[in-house]
């Protein structure tokens, strides 16, 4: 079997938490993600685990406003948005309980589906366990096909290993996971499942 082209140190690693939002995630709320809330235990497994081993969490929340359309070519290809939906200070825009973050812990707002675009993670991250001591991120969330696929790929665009992981990514269908899956296996990371993880972080 051919080995890994890295392997996950936990000393140079950040876990990403992306856009797990009760819109996003409790059924019934504008943008609900069936797989995401199934994936609700796979995920604070990782979280939990990241945690125990030292791992800086960091998480990423979707903001729109209502005073103004912040993401235009977004709300145009779901107009819904124009009206409901990850609103700033809503109930919906929060992190789902179960995953909530710690109180040292890091939330990204952000307007894009990139993480990196036009935010604080690429500083946060610069920084996080010392100047430039962050090579790898772990990314889990939803939607694997939009928000985390894009955010994953520019990572790889700056030079981050990147550990997708499988059972801890929720999209709106088996196709399109699959279809990011094979992607990044491909192309731009290592696609792991959650107890993968687990063995590298012990190590």
């Amino acid at each position: 079997m051919t080995p890994p082209p890295w392997e996950i140190d936990p000393e140079t690693c950040a876990l990403l938490v992306i856009d797990m939002q009760n819109d996003f995630v409790l059924e019934g709320f504008p943008m609900e993600v069936p797989m995401a809330r199934e994936r609700l235990p796979a995920m604070r497994d990782v979280v939990t685990r990241c945690r125990d081993a030292g791992v800086p969490v960091v998480y990423t929340q979707h903001i729109l406003f209502d005073s103004f359309d912040v993401s235009p070519l977004e709300t145009a290809y779901q107009p819904k948005l124009r009206e409901v939906g990850m609103r700033e200070g809503s109930h919906g825009a929060e992190i789902v309980a179960d995953l909530k973050p710690g109180p040292e812990e890091i939330v990204i707002r952000k307007h894009r589906y990139d993480a990196f675009h036009n935010t604080q993670l690429q500083t946060v991250l610069s920084t996080l366990r010392g100047p430039h001591k962050v090579d790898t991120l772990i990314i889990t969330g939803t939607l694997t096909e939009v928000c985390c696929e894009s955010t994953a790929r520019s990572a790889f665009m700056r030079d981050y290993q990147v550990a997708f992981v499988a059972d801890a990514t929720g999209a709106l269908s088996a196709a399109a996971q699959e279809a990011t899956l094979r992607n990044i296996g491909m192309f731009f990371g290592r696609v792991l499942t959650s107890g993968e993880l687990f063995a590298e972080l012990g190590r």
